[in-house]
């Protein structure tokens, strides 16, 4: 049996495509595997779970966020991360305030505890990922980034096709 991929009309049998995705599926799930694994690691020591550190690491990288845009940078439903502020809020690392940019929208913040901790809590994910990303080429990254953001569309299309 012969299929067309969409990309490049070349013919392909069904093991040639699975030959070609298996590998690169195995390497979507060690790295996966390895970053939860290490960030369960982290959070285990300071007494979070992993979602936590990462909502923490990204307001200490990048400032205040809405939940919205919390939301769309971890890739997570506005109802998942308002679970993860709501008890962040209570431990007291972070706290929810109105932009000063827009009154009508709330801000998540991290708090000096909050603060702190992030600085104590070390990015080793984050970190193995940029520096093997930075050891590409450029034409490497760019290739990469525009095959992963086709791919997030179509897994994103496809999950809001799924009822829930």
């Amino acid at each position: 049996m012969r299929t067309r991929t969409t990309d490049d009309e070349a013919p392909h049998s069904l093991a040639d495509a699975k030959q070609d995705v298996d590998p690169i599926l195995e390497t979507f799930v060690y790295l996966y595997t390895e970053s939860r694994r290490a960030t369960k690691d982290i959070a285990r020591e300071h007494g979070l779970t992993g979602p936590q550190v990462t909502v923490l690491k990204l307001l200490e990288g990048v400032g205040d966020l809405s939940l919205s845009d919390l939301s769309e940078r971890i890739q997570a439903r506005n109802s998942t991360i308002t679970g993860i502020v709501d008890r962040m809020q209570r431990d007291g690392l972070v706290l929810r305030r109105r932009s000063e940019r827009d009154r009508r929208v709330i801000e998540i913040v991290l708090t000096p505890r909050g603060r702190a901790l992030a600085r104590a809590i070390p990015v080793q994910p984050m970190q193995m990922f940029a520096s093997a990303l930075r050891a590409l080429p450029r034409e490497d990254r760019e290739t990469l980034r525009r095959i992963l953001r086709a791919m997030s569309d179509h897994v994103r299309a496809a999950s809001d096709d799924t009822p829930t």
